[in-house]
Order: C-alpha cells, then structure tokens, then sequence
C-alpha cells in the first residue's frame, strides 16, 4: 500500500488563518494585538532558525513580535532578569526561551520563571499540572499540533492503541497524557517506549497509531510497523549528504520510504509536525491575549 502523506504545511496555514482572523478580530473590536516574546540564548544556528521562523509567523498573523537574542555567555540571573521584564511588559502575552541553553544555565530555573499566564509553550510545572488535570490552559506546541493533525486528518485516536516512543517533556509526556484525556481528540489506549524499553519492535507492531519522538534518524522501520498504522514522525535530524549543497538533509527518526509502504498514513520531515508547532504556538499566544480580555477564563 501507498500511504496518505499528512501535510502539515496545509494544515498548518488553515491554522495560522485562522489565527490571523482573530487577532484581527481582537483589534478592532477591543483594541487588544496579541504579542509574542521568544527569547534565545547562545548562536546555536538551528535554534535561531526556530526563532525566526515564529517572528515571522506572528509578524503575518498580525501578531506584535519580539527576538531577544542573548550571547552564550550570558549569566542565568541576566537570562532571569530579561523573563521577568517580559513577563511584567503588558505588550507580550507570550514568553517563551528557546531550548536548549547553553549548559551553565539550569532549564528547569528559568522555565519556572516564565509567568504560567504567559507559558505558550506549555513548559510551567503549573501549566503541566494543568495538563495532567485534563484542565489544559497551554498545551505544548509540538502535541497540540500531533493531535490536531490526527483529528483533521480522520485519524481519530478515539479506541486506538498510540504508541508513543520518546518521554520527553516536550513532546513524549504530554502527548501520551492528551490523547488519554476523556474528551475530543483523545480517549486513547497509550504505551510509553523508551531507552530502556524491552523488545521495543514487538510494542511498535501494536499501533494503531504511532508518534516517534526519540531524535535518532531512520530509527523505526517497516518491520517495527504493521500493515495500516498511522505514523507522526515529531523526528528532525541531519544526515550527511554529499549530493546536496548544504552537506546534508533532513530524516525524520521513520524510515519514511520503508514504513511508508505499509502504513495508512504518515507525516514527511520536512512538512509535517513542524509546521503544526508554529501554528499552534500562535494559537497559544492568542489565547493567552484572550485571557486578559476576558480574565475570567483563567486558571
């Protein structure tokens, strides 16, 4: 079989329109424009790619954008002076800092800094209660947009088994925990693999639908898929290329030729769950803006 090709660049842009609309909508009708602050420390140059792919995304929807580009060196208490401005600035109703840090600076220290009101990025120990409560106020970026694709796409998880390999608390934790969640877009039968995972191929081979989060390229291979499945490949990973100009291309961690063959549909690297990720961090960003219109609505 020929699986369906999820486009997440397609998806994402009927998501972003829609978040342009609204942000119109929030001008004109109480003078609120929802802004976005990201914050990167350090030159890494995939890092502030990221960056200013998300400037730009919320500079076309409208949005008020900020990049506050910081050197690697710079203290953690100077990183936690620049989260606190922002998070007292009216101008921005998301804060986010780009990860990772450079390693003298503790993650966790300037995660819990960000006002949780202000947490697009769904990293607040608050937040991620929130989450785990079936009470999601920001859901992180990259699962919102898994569990958008998979509901738009007829891929319901409703009664499916979803394996999710990775645990990581930015896609493998908390996509595990939406798609369980009673309500739209989960009640899901969910298994967690992991590094220490025994006979991982004999659990893969039971998705229904499975989301490969574990940054190793090509990991999971058509014998690890049965015939039918679903695949989100969240995988981003360089590998040399001699024929390409840049030296090298981008694999998501699915043999995509391979498993492509037997499953009923996946997503491409390029294209696929990235694009989602912008698009629902802008979505974030404008319920964020939401909440000080009507603060009613918040936790």
């Amino acid at each position: 079989m020929s699986a369906e090709i999820l486009n997440g660049v397609e998806m994402a842009a009927e998501v972003r329109s829609e978040v342009a609309s609204t942000v119109q909508e929030m001008k004109s009708k109480h003078s609120v424009t929802p802004g976005l602050a990201v914050v990167l420390v350090g030159d890494d140059p995939a890092s502030a790619v990221y960056v200013r792919s998300k400037e730009r995304a919320a500079v076309e929807a409208g949005m008020v954008s900020k990049g506050i580009v910081l050197p690697a060196e710079t203290s953690q208490k100077e990183v936690l002076e620049v989260v606190r401005a922002l998070n007292d600035d009216p101008v921005y109703h998301g804060v986010l800092v780009q990860l990772p840090l450079p390693s003298h600076i503790d993650e966790n220290a300037v995660i819990e800094a960000v006002d949780p009101g202000k947490d697009v990025d769904g990293l607040h120990p608050y937040n991620m209660g929130l989450l785990m409560a079936g009470r999601s106020r920001f859901a992180p970026a990259t699962p919102a947009g898994i569990q958008h694709m998979l509901v738009h796409s007829g891929n319901d998880p409703e009664g499916k088994h979803v394996v999710v390999c990775g645990r990581s608390n930015i896609v493998g934790k908390p996509i595990a925990n939406m798609l369980m969640q009673r309500g739209p877009g989960g009640n899901a039968t969910v298994t967690v693999c992991h590094t220490r995972t025994r006979d991982l191929p004999s659990i893969t081979r039971q998705a229904d639908i499975l989301i490969a989060a574990v940054g190793q390229p090509q990991m999971i291979t058509a014998d690890m898929v049965k015939v039918g499945v679903v695949v989100i490949d969240v995988g981003v990973n360089r590998v040399e290329d001699a024929s390409r100009k840049r030296g090298y291309r981008l694999v998501g961690d699915v043999d995509f030729e391979a498993v492509s063959e037997k499953a009923k549909a996946i997503t491409p690297v390029p294209g696929g769950v990235g694009p989602m990720t912008i698009a629902m961090l802008l979505r974030n960003t404008v319920d964020a803006a939401r909440r000080t219109i009507h603060p009613e609505h918040s936790e």
